[in-house]
């Protein structure tokens, strides 16, 4: 009789890849340049970083006027969409190839209670969104008194 690792984990683990490989296939099969229902999807690649006093989220969005860029924050959740247009027309030589993306995109984040969204501030600058998300101060305990 051998003896064998117990891993309780390695279900999940093994299912958790399998869900990724399956959705790798989906998204590869949407960004295919035939696929006529979808068109290309793109989405910015997008870093926060959590400061003393900020969330600062940085989004890349080469080619976008920041006129077509919108931030919304609602109800606890941040909005960022926008759309890359396509504005090139050639009547030169056909392309062989585009491997840019072109379209709209849509992504949300939910905002931590500890954030005042009232005051949050976006530039866009160098292809580069930078949100600015500033953090409310540290509510203190207060003690309350027991009357008899």
């Amino acid at each position: 009789m051998s003896l064998m690792r117990y891993q309780p984990w390695s279900m999940f683990d093994q299912l958790h890849r399998d869900i990724n490989r399956v959705f790798d296939k989906q998204s590869s099969q949407l960004t295919e340049p035939n696929t006529e229902l979808f068109g290309k999807a793109w989405m910015p690649a997008i870093d926060i970083k959590d400061e003393e006093k900020h969330i600062v989220l940085f989004a890349d969005v080469p080619g976008i006027d920041a006129k077509d860029i919108h931030v919304d924050a609602y109800n606890g959740v941040l909005t960022i969409k926008g759309e890359r247009r396509f504005e090139k027309e050639t009547t030169e030589k056909d392309f062989h190839r585009i491997e840019r993306s072109y379209g709209s995109f849509y992504r949300q984040f939910a905002l931590p209670d500890n954030v005042a969204d009232e005051d949050i501030s976006a530039k866009c600058k160098d292809g580069v969104l930078e949100v600015r998300i500033p953090k409310k101060a540290p509510s203190q305990a207060k003690r309350i008194p027991v009357h008899s």
